[in-house]
């Protein structure tokens, strides 16, 4: 009778976990990616400011951290205008229209992105690592048709972040093909093959605040 008693508790909670360790994993998941986007949303942020005002992305964490504690952006408006030109070919004035650029000012990067906040300072620290992994980040310039386009990336495995879940709901999570998920074996941003900022979530992880 104990042994009958010990194999149904044994069977009673492997049917348990069999159950409830998918849904445990789902929230655990979800927490932890929300974290990670954050960052990486951080991340791309920034970039895309580096690029406004060099041309191009920056290549690493230094540059970038750099740029966000130093740099300025030059904050212009455009309005619509008009002169009159003499053409030589008609021997008559011709309304020439044009689009007039003024410099208003320039404002501080970090003012504009983080304000008071210094998590920047961090952007680079994967959430929930540990053993204090980075963020992989590159960037790049390719070509499109003949055009030059800066293109960068970030990206973190999503073993690192879930370093404690079960190894067969970590295998699912890897081969995840879904436009409801994070797919892949990384959640990242941006892309060294083509000419995009966008990130692999789905907008669940748009919708949160940070």
């Amino acid at each position: 009778m104990l042994v009958f008693a010990a194999l149904s508790i044994f069977f009673a909670y492997k049917i348990y976990g069999s159950v409830n360790g998918p849904i445990e994993f789902k929230k655990v998941r979800q927490e932890r990616f929300q974290a990670v986007i954050n960052k990486l949303k951080d991340i791309r942020d920034a970039q895309e400011a580096y690029k406004s005002v060099n041309g191009k992305y920056a290549a690493n964490f230094n540059s970038l951290i750099k740029f966000v504690d130093t740099g300025d952006y030059t904050i212009t408006t455009q309005r619509d205008s008009s002169f009159m030109r003499f053409d030589k070919a008609y021997q008559i004035d011709l309304q020439v229209d044009t689009v007039v650029i003024d410099t208003l000012g320039t404002v501080k990067v970090k003012d504009s992105l983080f304000k008071a906040d210094d998590r920047y300072k961090t952007m680079m620290d994967v959430p929930f690592a540990q053993n204090g992994e980075k963020f992989e980040m590159k960037a790049d310039i390719i070509d499109k048709s003949g055009y030059k386009a800066p293109v960068f990336e970030a990206k973190i495995k999503k073993d690192v972040v879930l370093y404690d879940q079960p190894a067969s709901l970590k295998a699912q999570e890897n081969a995840r093909n879904s436009v409801e998920e994070v797919n892949g074996e990384f959640v990242k941003v941006g892309s060294l093959t083509d000419v995009s900022t966008n990130g692999n979530w789905p907008p669940l992880y748009d919708r949160n605040d940070k």
